[in-house]
């Protein structure tokens, strides 16, 4: 299960995907409102919530799509775990 119920609010699963390099900020609207952070070791971290898998393949399909190297996926705890 992605996507947590919780009344009728729906919690989104946050993920933290670090790549190789930096991407440039115009990359942002890219990645549909996940946020890209510049870190001082030459990676970018892309962060944010990702609603099922099929929208997690697709996160991943771009950075492959404009050859960026995945570093690591990690799935982060949601609230209330």
């Amino acid at each position: 299960m992605w996507a947590h119920h919780i009344g009728s609010y729906v919690a989104f699963v946050q993920y933290e995907i670090r790549v190789k390099g930096h991407l440039d900020s115009r990359w942002a609207a890219w990645f549909d409102g996940l946020t890209l952070t510049r870190t001082d070791d030459g990676t970018t971290v892309i962060h944010g919530p990702i609603v099922d898998e099929a929208a997690l393949h697709g996160v991943i399909q771009k950075l492959r799509d404009i050859g960026v190297p995945l570093i690591a996926l990690t799935q982060l705890q949601s609230e209330g775990e």
